[in-house]
């Protein structure tokens, strides 16, 4: 038994130890007991990750009852850094999970449903076959929707925001399935280096194409498909939105790179325009939404939406790059995978970083938080590093990403036709804006977050979490900064899955050899020491000589102190690109005043209430829903109780299904 085949089934034991713990456990030993064990699941995928890394080509299969249809694994570079992400965002959040999981988040079910879904994580991107990948694919999709609905007793948007997430989920696996059944019937099996070996094209090809993109999509979040995404992610139990965000969209990035290198890789160039006309457009509309909303989590989710429309983007450019000289194509495949392992890092420690603050104060609302720096200064630094990361700012493993894309970009050399050669700046265009609305959305999730003063009773008390919460945060911190003060280490990651195409220097250093471009973090942060070394010395030079004086406010027209209200909140902040984008983001405003007595100019009391819907699913899916609900009610006509009705409608499509088949 291989290193690989004996982790595996570790994995499986493992999670089968974690869902027996959630069952047996008593309410006070049970995150301890199922913690650990998914924590430990989480190491056995993280070996076989690197297994599947340096051993590529060891696979295991296993019968079952259906003739012909084994259930079967294997090592490929791809899929092992995949399970390695998810193994250790899991192991992170697991260990999280145990001081943060109380209530509905921590009853039998849940925990159950946590274990399935982070089993279901690791098993995805090692499917060796059709069948293999949907029923991972399923058990992911179950075990995350249940954990969406853990709170729905206490808040009636859980209960909807787990329809929108089931549906979406539901549309999905129907759209993976039927693109993996057309190159299947063509290539004559399930196995995926059958489907591969089978070099489809035409009619066929094309069309599986767009389902599987579409399909791998709509778990990726990109837009139109992400309606799900800032709804689920705000709803869930933090450590389960860390691993839904820094994980489980990855897996549509996995399926779609898997879809455009190994399965379909010969495709026409408007393949890959499609995946940059879904990509540009994720990226824009997700930041936009991002920098506006209130909601922690909520931005957070969308967020996810941009950060995958550059990873999408990344791929397009590869395909749309993949005849040209010079090797740009390989450079900005790296782009997408390093965009992808950032990601997991600043995402996971920004989502554990809002669990600690809702765990603390009881709040999502930005408006109502402010001063968390002092109370809580762990949760504080590690919301700081994860922003930072998310800002694509030195030294993260954001900023290596972005970097290396735009390194892509500049070197790109498309010699096919005008509109891919007018095409390139747009996409660099997006990209850079994309950045400075990034720099925007979490300087004020941060600054409104952290400092200033308290807005609320919740703020003003806050404190940090359990141990086990410090633990986590500090750890995806660390891997942020790791990631961009040492991206020599990630170089030989992706190099086993694109050779050449990134070199280090030691360990800190990068070099692009295929677009002749180097990067050293470390020697960016001795300039910046350097730089800013000057600035430093004249401030302490002029706090020594002003003398320390008390100044007493002796006049303020009648105050003595600001007041929270005084300060910027999250809405008033955003309120410039509220109105510059006025047109995309549709907010609606309501102003209500109170006036004292009867003069119109004395006023008593004004209130200000600003939101910005969701703009795809106002006018594409809730006609689409209003539709549907108006047929279910048409279709209660026939529903009358009778039986002798019901057996004859039965009888009919019977007797449909059987003449479609005879046909």
């Amino acid at each position: 038994m291989t290193s690989f085949q004996g982790a595996l089934w570790a994995q499986l034991g493992l999670a089968l130890i974690a869902v027996l713990a959630a069952v047996v456990a008593d309410d006070r030993r049970r995150n301890l007991a199922v913690g650990l064990s998914t924590a430990g699941l989480g190491v056995a995928g993280c070996v076989t990750g690197v297994a599947a890394l340096t051993g590529a080509g060891d696979a295991l299969g296993v019968d079952t009852a259906v003739p012909g249809l084994p259930l079967g694994v294997w090592a490929t570079p791809l899929g092992g850094l995949f399970t390695l992400l998810a193994g250790c965002v899991a192991v992170v959040a697991s260990l999280y999970g145990i001081g943060y999981a109380r209530g509905p988040a921590a009853t039998r079910t849940a925990w159950s449903a946590y274990a399935v879904f982070v089993l279901g994580l690791q098993l995805v991107p090692l499917a060796a076959d059709v069948f293999t990948f949907l029923l991972a694919w399923e058990v992911m999709a179950v075990g995350s929707t249940v954990l969406v609905l853990a709170e729905h007793r206490l808040r009636a948007t859980v209960r909807q925001a787990g329809l929108w997430y089931a549906v979406m989920t539901h549309l999905s696996f129907l759209l993976i399935a039927a693109g993996f059944g057309i190159l299947a019937q063509r290539a004559g099996g399930v196995q995926f280096s059958a489907m591969a070996a089978a070099h489809p094209g035409g009619t066929n090809a094309s069309v599986a194409f767009v389902l599987l993109v579409l399909g791998f999509g709509a778990k990726a979040g990109v837009v139109p498909l992400h309606v799900w995404l800032p709804r689920a992610h705000p709803e869930a139990p933090s450590h389960v939105s860390a691993l839904m965000s820094a994980v489980m969209v990855k897996m549509g990035v996995f399926g779609i790179i898997v879809t455009t290198t190994l399965l379909l890789p010969d495709g026409p160039t408007w393949w890959a325009l499609l995946l940059l006309a879904l990509a540009l457009p994720s990226a824009v509309y997700g930041i936009l939404h991002a920098a506006v909303a209130s909601d922690l989590k909520r931005l957070l989710a969308y967020s996810t939406t941009e950060n995958v429309g550059l990873i999408l983007a990344a791929v397009g450019l590869a395909q749309l790059t993949k005849d040209s000289a010079g090797g740009v194509a390989s450079t900005a495949m790296s782009a997408a995978l390093l965009l992808t392992i950032s990601h997991a890092a600043f995402k996971a420690v920004l989502f554990l970083a809002a669990g600690s603050i809702l765990h603390a104060t009881g709040e999502r609302d930005l408006d109502r938080l402010g001063g968390l720096a002092r109370q809580m200064p762990i949760t504080t630094i590690a919301f700081g590093i994860g922003a930072l990361g998310a800002a694509a700012l030195p030294v993260t493993g954001g900023f290596i990403a972005e970097w290396v894309l735009l390194q892509s970009l500049i070197h790109a050399d498309a010699r096919t036709d005008r509109l891919t050669t007018a095409l390139l700046p747009a996409v660099m265009g997006v990209v850079a804006l994309t950045a400075g609305l990034a720099l925007l959305t979490f300087t004020k999730a941060f600054g409104i977050a952290t400092l200033a003063r308290p807005r609320s009773a919740g703020a003003q008390t806050a404190h940090e979490g359990p141990a086990s919460m410090r633990v986590a945060l500090l750890a995806m911190a660390a891997a942020v900064l790791g990631l961009g003060a040492a991206p020599g280490a990630t170089a030989g990651v992706v190099d086993r899955i694109i050779p050449g195409a990134l070199a280090s220097h030691g360990v800190a250093g990068l070099s692009l050899p295929t677009v002749d471009a180097s990067l050293d973090p470390i020697a960016l942060m001795l300039l910046g020491v350097v730089l800013s070394l000057p600035i430093v010395v004249v401030v302490v030079l002029l706090a020594m000589r002003v003398p320390r004086v008390h100044v007493e406010l002796g006049w303020g027209c009648g105050g003595v102190r600001t007041s929270p209200r005084m300060q910027y909140t999250a809405t008033s902040y955003a309120e410039p690109l509220v109105r510059i984008f006025g047109d995309a983001l549709a907010p609606t405003r309501d102003v209500q005043v109170t006036q004292a007595g009867d003069s119109a100019h004395a006023i008593e009391a004004m209130s200000f209430n600003q939101r910005v819907s969701d703009v795809v699913e106002d006018r594409l899916y809730r006609p689409v829903v209003r539709l549907l609900r108006a047929l279910g009610d048409a279709a209660r006509t026939i529903q009358n109780g009778s039986i002798h009705r019901y057996v004859a409608f039965s009888f009919a499509a019977l007797v449909a299904v059987l003449v479609g088949v005879l046909r």
